[in-house]
Formats: C-alpha cells, sequence, structure tokens
C-alpha cells in the first residue's frame, strides 16, 4: 500500500468535486459530480463521498483509512456555520473543517496574497483582499444573484431573443443563432422552465463568440456584466494598485470590457482553487491539533 496521507483537500463547487491528496510527493486528484450543499444536499454528499472511494482506489488504501485523515472542504452553498456543521455531521471524516469555495479559490488564485479576484463560472463571486483580511460579494446563485456568470450570460441571451421576437429589440447574429437553436419562442420557454443553471450557462458560447464579431447585443450582455464586477470590486476597496485575476470559465472574456485602469492590472491566477484548498489544508493542519 501506498502511504497515508496527512491531509484530504476537496474543491467542491456547482458543476464538479475535486478530492486530492497528496502521497509520497506526488498530488492524486479524482473528479465527481456536482457538491453545491445547499442546491442538492443529498447529491453533493454524494458526490463527496464518492470521491473518497475513487481516491482511496487511486492509492490503493482502504476507504475506510481516509475517514480518519483531516480533511478540508471548500463547497459551494455553505451559507453558514450551522451549514457547515450540518454537511459535517452528513460525512464520514472524524474531523474536517468546511468553508465556502470562495475562500480555496481566493487563495489559489492569489497564492495568498493582496489582490482581487472575479469567478465567473456557472456561479459568479467577486473577492478583495488587502493587508491578508478577505471580502467577498455574490455567489448566492442562479434566482438571486450570479450576476456575469455563464448562467446569467445564457440567461441574458434568452430574454433578448425574446424581446426581439416582439420587436422590442433590433435582430442581430446573436439573436437570429438563439431563435434557430430552439425553433421558436415557444421552445425556449420550455427550455428555460426545464434548465439548470449549467444549461443556461451553456449557452454562454454563442454570446462570447458573437461578441468578437462586435455583435451589439452580446456586447451589451458582455458589458453589462464587467460594469457589475467592477463597481462590485470597487464599493469592497478595490484600487489600481492590487492585481485583478480570474477563475471561472467565461471569466476571462469579460477583462476587455472592464475599465481601464482594471484592464491594466489583470493577471492570470497564480493557482487553482484546489491549490488554495491545500494551502488551506495545510495551514489548518499545522496550526491545530485536528485529531484533538
Amino acid at each position: 500500500m501506498t502511504t497515508i496521507p496527512q491531509v484530504i483537500a476537496i474543491d467542491g463547487g456547482g458543476s464538479r468535486c475535486r478530492v486530492a491528496c497528496e502521497v509520497n510527493g506526488a498530488r492524486v486528484v479524482v473528479e465527481t459530480g456536482s457538491s453545491n450543499v445547499s442546491t442538492d444536499f443529498a447529491e453533493a454528499v454524494d458526490s463527496i463521498t464518492q470521491g473518497l472511494v475513487l481516491l482511496a482506489s487511486e492509492i490503493n488504501q482502504p476507504v475506510e483509512t481516509l475517514y480518519s485523515v483531516p480533511a478540508y472542504l471548500g463547497l459551494a452553498g455553505v451559507t453558514s456555520e450551522e451549514k457547515a456543521q450540518e454537511v459535517a455531521a452528513a460525512l464520514p471524516f472524524a474531523t474536517c473543517k468546511i468553508e465556502e469555495d470562495r475562500m480555496p479559490a481566493l487563495n489559489g488564485a492569489l497564492d495568498g496574497q493582496d489582490g482581487a479576484l472575479m469567478h465567473c463560472g456557472t456561479g459568479s463571486f467577486q473577492a478583495v483582499q488587502i493587508d491578508g483580511s478577505a471580502r467577498f460579494a455574490g455567489g448566492w446563485g442562479a434566482v438571486l444573484g450570479d450576476e456575469a456568470s455563464s448562467q446569467w450570460v445564457g440567461r441574458k441571451a434568452l430574454s433578448a431573443t425574446l424581446a426581439a421576437q416582439e420587436g422590442l429589440l433590433a435582430n442581430s447574429a446573436l439573436t437570429d443563432a438563439v431563435l434557430a437553436k430552439f425553433g421558436n419562442a415557444a421552445s425556449i420557454i420550455a427550455f428555460a422552465g426545464r434548465a439548470d443553471a449549467a444549461d443556461f450557462g451553456a449557452l454562454a458560447p454563442m454570446v462570447t463568440q458573437a461578441a468578437e464579431t462586435a455583435d451589439p447585443i452580446a456586447h451589451e450582455i458582455m458589458q453589462g456584466g464587467a460594469d457589475i464586477i467592477a463597481d462590485a470590486l470597487r464599493q469592497m476597496g478595490w484600487q489600481s494598485h492590487l492585481p485583478l485575476t480570474y477563475t471561472g470559465g467565461i471569466a476571462s472574456h469579460f477583462a476587455t470590457y472592464l475599465p481601464q485602469d482594471m484592464q491594466n492590472v489583470v493577471t492570470a491566477p497564480k493557482g487553482s482553487p484546489l491549490d488554495g484548498a491545500f494551502a488551506l489544508a495545510q495551514s489548518w493542519v499545522s496550526n491545530t491539533d485536528p485529531q484533538g
């Protein structure tokens, strides 16, 4: 058997859950499905536990052995300490630390340094870290927020297409493409009634591609998202000497729509949310006695 890992790091989002450890100097990572504990608690717990089974197999250890390893989990949907405790009670770990997934995303992207982050994936949030103190905005889900996320962009495209059908907006290549995809307004309404955030998000590439060709509606959608991002970052204290990085599949597409002072300091992320989860896990273990 391989060496038993010192810590397990889990990065759980709305689209995927990554369960990882390090053994013999190498990182081992497995991936399962959605792990948003507010959207679907049972599905999230199942994704995490299935990930542990897969990880145990990868490192040739009984899964029960992993239950005794200290675990750090950054999970979507952890909106309170009570929710974190509820999740902990549903998992098999002897000891664990559970936080919202925004923390490892920020830590990984900035490598623990000061700066700002715009996360725009299936969901979205903004964050600013100054003098080591982090502040977050957004991340409240598709119903109450997640502006400038891929699902938000997809929904905006559908709404614009319906408005164009009603003659309230001039048709564009984007609305023509969306209408061609669905056939008619009734089909758009039917899709929206059954779609989840990932389904809406799958439409976002139509918008980003159209924006690259100066489609006016696509440009307006992307500019609107960038304006929301910029406003939130400024209100949280971002200043032009602080770097601004990004995570999430659509985030980089907003960069050219940001104000010039923000564009001047946009930089690629230093690490991934999983990198951040590992760093936070190791810090937690080294500064506490999780077995005590």
